[in-house]
C-alpha cells in the first residue's frame, strides 16, 4: 500500500514543543505540507535509502551537506526570510534559546555572533532554514534526497533534516554542545590551525614535537593532534596556543605550505572538550532519536548511522574526536567509474564544503551547487 514518509522532521514536531530538560517551549503549530516527502511506499521504506536510490538514475539523486562552525556571518539568514516557514523556524529557536537568534545572525555583532555558544545555533538554523528555501524552490531535491552529511555541529542539522531528531530538540541538543564547548575551551587557552601539506608533510610527527616543546614549557599533559581531515594532504591541527604557534614557527620543517589559526575560540575536537561530553550525552538521552529515514554519515568514522543508539553514541563521541570529513566525502561519492554524481548541495552559510568536496572529488563538485543564505538569489 503507498504511504508517505515526512523527511522534515522539525516540521513533524512542532506542535509538541521541546520535551527535554525541565523547560517546555511553546513552539508553532505544524506545516499542512511536509517539506519532503522521500520514500513513496512502504516497501521503499524497509529497503533504506541505498535500494531506493538504485532505483532513480544517479543523477537524478541528491545529497545534502550542512556547514559547521566558522562558516557563521553576519547578514545570514536575509535571503530566506521570504520563504514559507523561515520567520517560525526562527520563532521556534527563540523559544528555545531564549534570545533573538534572528537579530544575532541578520545584524550581529560579528563578535558575538562569533561565539561558539552563539554560532552552534545560528548556523543550524540557517542550514535547516536553507533547506526550507531549496524545498520552495526545487522540491524534487528534497523527494530524491538519498544521503546528508554535516560539519561538526552540522551534524545535527542533518539529522534533524534526515528525521532523526525534531527540530526544538535538535535544537536543545545543539544549545547544550554550545554553551558546554564554549566553557571548556575558555578554561584552557586553545585554538585550531588549519595547515595545507603536501604528500611529505608529517602531520603525526610535527603534533608529536608540539607536545615535546610544550611539556619544555611546563604543560602538563599537552595537546596537540589533527582535529579535521579534510581533503588530501589539508588538515585542521587543535590543542594548546602554545602548540598551534610552535607548528606557525617550524612550518617548513614539517612541509608545511601555509599555516593559518582559524577564528575559534578553542581546541575543538580533541580532549580538551571532555568536559562537554556529559551534559551532551544526558540531554541526547532525553530526546527522541530515531532511525535516519535517509543516510546520515557519522563524522567520526565516516560511516552511516544505523539505528538511534548509534546516533547517540557517535554525537557525543564526536565532540571529542576528528571530523573524518574526507573519508566521509569518499564513502558518499565512491561509486564505479563512469556512473554519474549525484547533485550535492550546501544547504547554510559559506561555501567552505564545497570547497573541499573539488578537492576530493572534482567530478562530484561538478555536481555541486550552493543555496544562498545572505541574499535572495532564486537559487
Amino acid at each position: 500500500m503507498s504511504v508517505r514518509v515526512a523527511r522534515a522532521a522539525w516540521a513533524r514536531g512542532w506542535g509538541a514543543g521541546c520535551r527535554c530538560g525541565a523547560a517546555d517551549f511553546p513552539l508553532p503549530p505544524p506545516r499542512a505540507v511536509d517539506v519532503a516527502e522521500l520514500l513513496r511506499d512502504a516497501t521503499a521504506a524497509e529497503e533504506g535509502p541505498r535500494e531506493v536510490a538504485a532505483r532513480r538514475p544517479p543523477g537524478q539523486c541528491s545529497v545534502l551537506l550542512f556547514p559547521g562552525q566558522g562558516s557563521q556571518v553576519v547578514g545570514m539568514g536575509r535571503g530566506l526570510l521570504r520563504y514559507p516557514r523561515v520567520r517560525e523556524l526562527y520563532a521556534a529557536a527563540r523559544s528555545v534559546l531564549g534570545y533573538d537568534l534572528l537579530e544575532l545572525s541578520l545584524h550581529g555583532p560579528q563578535e558575538a555572533l562569533d561565539r561558539t555558544a552563539h554560532c552552534q545555533p545560528a548556523v543550524f538554523v540557517a542550514s535547516l532554514a536553507a533547506v526550507e528555501k531549496l524545498h520552495h524552490l526545487q522540491p524534487a531535491v528534497i523527494e530524491n534526497c538519498v544521503a546528508a552529511a554535516g560539519f561538526s555541529v552540522g551534524e545535527f542539522a542533518a539529522l534533524v533534516f534526515a528525521g532523526a531528531m525534531e527540530f526544538s530538540e535538535g535544537l536543545y541538543a545543539v544549545k547544550v554542545r554550545a554553551e558546554a564547548m564554549q566553557e571548556a575551551s575558555e578554561a584552557v587557552p586553545s585554538g585550531m590551525l588549519s595547515v595545507l601539506g603536501q604528500p611529505q608533510s608529517k602531520f603525526t610527527f610535527a603534533c608529536l614535537e608540539a607536545r615535546e616543546h610544550c611539556k619544555t614549557l611546563g604543560i602538563e599533559n599537552p595537546v596537540c593532534e589533527v582535529a579535521n581531515y579534510l581533503f588530501p594532504d589539508c588538515r585542521v591541527i587543535s590543542g594548546h596556543l602554545e602548540a598551534l604557534q610552535f607548528l606557525q614557527k617550524n612550518s617548513s620543517k614539517y612541509h608545511f605550505r601555509r599555516t593559518k589559526m582559524l577564528p575559534v575560540s578553542g581546541g575543538f575536537h580533541t580532549r580538551l572538550m571532555e568536559p562537554a561530553l556529559e551534559p551532551l550525552a544526558q540531554v541526547l538521552k532525553s530526546i527522541g532519536v530515531k532511525k535516519p529515514l535517509v543516510s546520515v554519515h557519522s563524522n567520526v568514522d565516516g560511516n552511516r548511522y544505523m539505528h538511534p543508539k548509534h546516533v547517540q553514541k557517535l554525537l557525543v563521541r564526536q565532540v571529542v574526536s576528528p571530523v573524518k570529513w574526507e573519508q566521509t566525502m569518499h564513502a558518499i561519492y565512491e561509486r564505479k567509474k563512469g556512473m554519474e554524481f549525484p547533485q550535492t548541495f550546501e544547504v547554510g552559510p559559506g561555501n567552505q564544503l564545497g570547497t573541499i568536496l573539488k578537492s576530493c572529488n572534482l567530478q562530484a563538485w561538478k555536481s555541486y551547487r550552493h543555496v544562498e543564505v545572505l541574499e535572495d538569489d532564486g537559487t
